[in-house]
């Protein structure tokens, strides 16, 4: 049995980042860049006003004769001379000898001509050409995660597709007789099964879509043959029960027999103590207690950054935020405990009710995975705890 440290270490040495693949822009929201993106124009590309007003060559003049009219769109220059004024609205390009952008609010118009009621400054209201950005220099860096601010931006620079780093194809396996799925009547000595939905919907929290599931019953050769099936087509695998040691768990032996490397197996942690992880050729597994909460924590813990480096983030390793424990929290066992808890105006950390590994209630009205290394007896009242945020 090896430790949390271990464990997470283990994981990252053998978890690759995916190859790189081109995207459209419509499809990028989410994913990491795997090249720095250099600017193919200046940003803006013509002299703008960044107002409705009146162009002008800037004098001590109150009046100006208004000689045309320049909306966004014209791309022709305006010849203009001192005293003249050109009729100008935001985004639109100045005219090359204007210097002064008159705003509308601060003129009255009689006919062709303007009058000042507040003189204007030099060069105020006008956006140089490549004043955000220019021609040849990083729009964004390598490892940027692209949010929807991140898309437009790129697509006001006329980029219709990047490279980013390639979604992994999930797999959901589910083991267990006792299972019965949602929507159906439940029968006597059966549970209704969450595993799949909660990972799904975690998976779906971090972009990734593509995620098949497989429902495997409590059969040596069944377990031996879906496994097989799904290392041909999934870069990770979840595999949720069947782990442990009881007469009816064939998942480790079904993975053994499909020739997949073990890299380790049980972790000095609760809950989630028989967590199973290896790989075969570009495929990792997951193998995760059958307990939903335990379940949902090896995934907060060890999934979720294994599969933020495959995806390419700089930062995938899970940031552990600090608070100030509420009340003595004991560590009885000499594990690593991750309790479900409560953090309150961001400084105070409260663990909840419910923390056996069966109660996904508690997980619920979590905000947090309070952590007590497994050489931490007690963690006194008013001491600092870690903990991991659930809601970033």
């Amino acid at each position: 049995m090896i430790s949390v440290a271990e464990a997470l270490h283990m994981i990252e040495q053998n978890v690759t980042v995916n190859t790189i693949v081109l995207t459209q822009l419509t499809h990028a929201l989410g994913t990491v860049l795997a090249e720095d993106i250099m600017s193919p124009i200046d940003m803006p590309p013509f002299r703008q006003s960044s107002m409705d007003g009146y162009a002008v060559i800037g004098s001590n003049s109150k009046t100006y004769k208004v000689i045309a009219e320049v909306e966004a769109g014209i791309s022709e220059d305006v010849s203009l001379n001192a005293g003249e004024a050109v009729r100008i609205f935001t985004g639109a390009r100045i005219p090359d000898k204007a210097d002064t952008i008159i705003i509308q609010e601060h003129t009255q118009i009689k006919a062709d001509k303007i009058f000042i009621t507040k003189p204007p400054q030099q060069f105020q209201y006008i956006r140089p050409i490549g004043e955000q950005l220019k021609k040849g220099e990083i729009a964004l860096r390598k490892g940027t995660v692209l949010n929807e601010a991140g898309i437009g931006f790129l697509a006001g620079l006329g980029i219709a597709s990047i490279s980013t780093y390639q979604q992994p194809k999930v797999s959901i396996l589910i083991t267990g007789n006792e299972l019965q799925k949602t929507g159906e009547t439940l029968k006597e000595g059966q549970i209704y099964e969450s595993n799949s939905i909660t990972l799904l919907m975690a998976l779906k929290r971090m972009g990734i879509e593509e995620v098949a599931i497989d429902f495997v019953k409590d059969d040596y050769c069944e377990t031996v043959k879906v496994i097989g099936a799904h290392l041909k087509m999934a870069d990770v695998i979840l595999i949720s029960g069947g782990i442990s040691v009881g007469d009816y768990d064939f998942v480790k032996g079904a993975l053994e027999t499909n020739q997949v490397e073990e890299h380790f197996y049980k972790v000095n942690q609760k809950p989630g103590k028989p967590l199973w992880f290896g790989s075969k050729n570009k495929t990792s597994i997951f193998a995760l207690p059958g307990n939903p909460s335990s379940s949902l924590t090896c995934f907060y813990v060890y999934v979720a950054p294994a599969l933020r480096k495959m995806l390419g983030h700089k930062n995938f390793k899970t940031q552990k935020k600090q608070a100030t424990t509420e009340s003595r929290i004991e560590n009885k066992f000499s594990k690593t405990l991750f309790l479900k808890g409560m953090i309150e105006d961001n400084v105070l950390a409260r663990p909840l009710y419910g923390q056996e590994s069966s109660m996904l209630k508690s997980f619920t009205e979590a905000n947090a995975l309070l952590i007590v290394p497994e050489n931490i007896e007690v963690i006194n009242k008013g001491e600092t705890i870690h903990y991991i945020d659930l809601l970033s």
